[in-house]
Formats: C-alpha cells, sequence, structure tokens
C-alpha cells in the first residue's frame, strides 16, 4: 500500500540546454515592465546576457537591473522593495545562483504590498501571515546546488554571533516558471561546483529519510542521488562528458529542490542556518563538511535507540546505490555510506569548521540555535550531545577517529 500524501505547488519547469532563449516570450506573457534581479557580475558578464538582451528587446519588454552580492539580507531586500515598489513591476526575474534567486523571490513576494521582509520571517519577527498578492516570478538557476527555483523558502541572512539565517515561506512565493538551463552552469569554478553539488546531494538525502517524505518524494529523491552519483565528480574533476554532467547536476539540483520542499530536511540544514549566520561560512562548504558525520550520527542514534526506525532501511538502499554494490547485510551498508560521503568531501576538497574559526567554545552557542524547522524532520531527535559530535568530528585533525577527516 502506497500511504497517503500531498504534494506542495510547484512551477511550471522548462529544462533543457538552450531553455534561456525561452525567456523573453515566457516575461511578455505577464506584461511590459521586468526586475531582473541578477549577481554581481558572473551572468551580465557573459555572452548569455547578450543575447538576452536582445531578446527582451524584441519583445518589447522594459527592463530594471538589481544586484545582489553575497547572501541577502533583510535590510537588502527592505531596500530593493523600498525602491521599485511603486514603478508598476509586471514579472520578477531572478538569474543566478541560490542567493541571487531567494532575494529576487523575497522581493516578488513584497513588491505589491510593501511590508518589511523582516514581518514574515520565521522565529524572528511578529511571523504575520502572509497574504500576498506577489509579483509574478521567474527563477533562471545559473548553479546547481540549492534548488530555490522550485521552493516557497526565500532564505535570508543577518552575520555575527547574534545573527540568523532563516526563511520567508509561503506557497505564493513559488516560481511561477523554473527556467533550467544546464548551458549557465559551464562556467562554474570548481569550488562552486563542489559546495553546490554537496547541498544539492545533502538535500536529497535528508529529503529521503525525512520524517516527511512519501512515495512520491522518494522516487524523486532516489532519482536525484542516482543522477549526482554519476556526475558530481566527473564535472569538478573535468573529465568524461561535461555536457551531460552539467546537465545531471542541474537535474539533481531541482530534484533536491521539489523534494526539500514536500518533505523538509534533516540535522545538516540545521546546523547549517546558525553556522551560515555565525560563522563566514558559505552554505553548500557546510552541507558537504558535514553530511558524512551527520548520517554516521543519525544512524548510530536510531541503531541505539530506535532500531525499527525505517529510515535505517533507506540509508542502506541509498548506500547500495552510492556505492554501486548490493550489502549482504544492513550493517555494512550503514559503515559504507558516511564513508563514501566523507570520501566524496575529501575529494571535492571542501574544509573543516575550524577553516572558518569554529572551535570547541563555540558549540553551545550553534547547538543552542540548531532545532529550526529542518532539525525537526531529521528521522530521529538528536540530542544536544549528537549534534555535538557533529560539530566535535568537523573540528577534529585528520586522524581522528569517525572517518576521513579533511
Amino acid at each position: 500500500m502506497i500511504a497517503p500524501f500531498s504534494m506542495a505547488r510547484l512551477p511550471r519547469i522548462e529544462f533543457g540546454a538552450g531553455r534561456i532563449s525561452r525567456l523573453p516570450a515566457l516575461a511578455a506573457g505577464f506584461g511590459r515592465r521586468l526586475l531582473l534581479v541578477t549577481g554581481a557580475r558572473s551572468f551580465t558578464e557573459s555572452a548569455a546576457w547578450t543575447t538576452l538582451q536582445q531578446g527582451l528587446e524584441q519583445a518589447g519588454l522594459e527592463w530594471q537591473l538589481v544586484r545582489i552580492s553575497g547572501e541577502p539580507s533583510p535590510q537588502r531586500v527592505d531596500d530593493i522593495v523600498g525602491e521599485w515598489r511603486h514603478q508598476a513591476i509586471d514579472l520578477v526575474v531572478g538569474i543566478g545562483g541560490g542567493s541571487v534567486l531567494d532575494a529576487a523571490k523575497a522581493v516578488s513576494g513584497l513588491l505589491r504590498i510593501g511590508d518589511s521582509v523582516m514581518d514574515y520571517l520565521e522565529g524572528v519577527g511578529p511571523e504575520k501571515p502572509y497574504r500576498g498578492p506577489a509579483v509574478p516570478f521567474i527563477a533562471v538557476p545559473t548553479t546547481a546546488g540549492t534548488g530555490s527555483e522550485a521552493t516557497r523558502n526565500a532564505v535570508l541572512s543577518v552575520a555575527g554571533r547574534d545573527g540568523f539565517k532563516k526563511s520567508f515561506r509561503d506557497e505564493r512565493l513559488v516560481p511561477a516558471y523554473a527556467l533550467v538551463d544546464p548551458e549557465l552552469l559551464a562556467g562554474c569554478p570548481p569550488a562552486l561546483i563542489a559546495a553546490d553539488g554537496m547541498d544539492a546531494l545533502t538535500q536529497l538525502l535528508e529529503s529521503y529519510v525525512s520524517s516527511r517524505a512519501n512515495a512520491m518524494t522518494d522516487a524523486l529523491a532516489l532519482s536525484g542521488l542516482e543522477a549526482a552519483r554519476d556526475s558530481l565528480l566527473p564535472w569538478y574533476q573535468q573529465r568524461g562528458d561535461l555536457v551531460a554532467a552539467r546537465a545531471s547536476m542541474a537535474y539533481a539540483a531541482l530534484l533536491s529542490g521539489i523534494t526539500l520542499a514536500q518533505t523538509g530536511l534533516g540535522s545538516v540544514h540545521g546546523l547549517a542556518s546558525p553556522l551560515g549566520a555565525f560563522f563566514p561560512i558559505p552554505h553548500g562548504v557546510v552541507c558537504g563538511t558535514l553530511v558524512g558525520t551527520a548520517t554516521r550520527v543519525n544512524i548510530d542514534a536510531m541503531r541505539t535507540r530506535e532500531p525499527d526506525n525505517p529510515a535505517l532501511d533507506k540509508y542502506a538502499r541509498v548506500a547500495s546505490l552510492l556505492c554501486r554494490r548490493h550489502f549482504e547485510h544492513r550493517e555494512q551498508a550503514w559503515e559504507a555510506l558516511p564513508d563514501l560521503l566523507d570520501d566524496w568531501t575529501a575529494q571535492l576538497q571542501l574544509p573543516t569548521l575550524d577553516a572558518f574559526g569554529v572551535g570547541a567554545t563555540d558549540f553551545d552557542h550553534i547547538v543552542a540555535h540548531a532545532r529550526g524547522s529542518s532539525m525537526k524532520t531529521n528521522p530521529i531527535v538528536l540530542t544536544d550531545g549528537e549534534i555535538r559530535e557533529i560539530l566535535a568530528r568537523r573540528c577534529m585533525p585528520a586522524h581522528s577517529k569517525g572517518g576521513n577527516i579533511i
């Protein structure tokens, strides 16, 4: 029997090489005035930007350009909304990585109402119910990581020890279109490939073992994990069919966004929120450096306290898929999976937490802020000690017990 489930709203998805050429025609269906949100320079210095401008002109569209540098803050979103809310914007288009798409998503949700985004951030402000309306939004990812093109979340950050990383979240923020063109990934540098790729892989794994997973999200997550298995390391190492590798990772990232939007995530993303706020650690680096250890701690906790937890079977199935082998006993799979993830972390040259100034004296502060929405769908409720263990193992030297620490 397939257990009952529901699926939240998704965007209309346009996937494939050259799909960005469809953007002018799609945009014209919403009106003439566009607000284009991009990164600092990568896209606007590319040939794709020149071609897109020509297409927008031919479609008779007017546009204004807004740039996002780094992870967006609530103040940056409020400033953009304040500048453009009276300009009768018909459509917001975000073209960039996850930070750009999140900023554009938040702007689209606030342009017509003019409120501060702080009014809606989970766990920060008054958490007013969002009534909309939102300006229509088209998301065009240029990296393969967050899957923001398929979610209702706009993640915003304030850096510093008293900072935060929180979401403005509502189904009205889901893009009207997710236009996923793998050709836009061609210029990604290796460090970005590594971090974003491990973010997507972590989201797929955490969605699959989430306490809210269902039959449909399981199928999507396994498909995405297989794609990441076959393409992440070859793309990073620049070997084999790079066009196919980029397409597979764009697909994996898209599916990771779809699944996380339906199921929630787990302990890695529970820790990523305070770590990304309190320290200058890119989100994908947090995911990549923690996923092997967090998986090991989850498995050990379930074996000790909840041996009948269905996520144990799921971890064994992921081990078989990623390791490309059948395990005679589940215990072998439970050992092999975190070892493989640690090996990928090493091959992708992702640093440990101490490289960003994280130390043992910070653990209590991090743990105290790690029990947000992501931790609530982890397959087992971890103790504070187990969460500290994840941090400690990723702040220890390479010879330490518990995995291949880089």
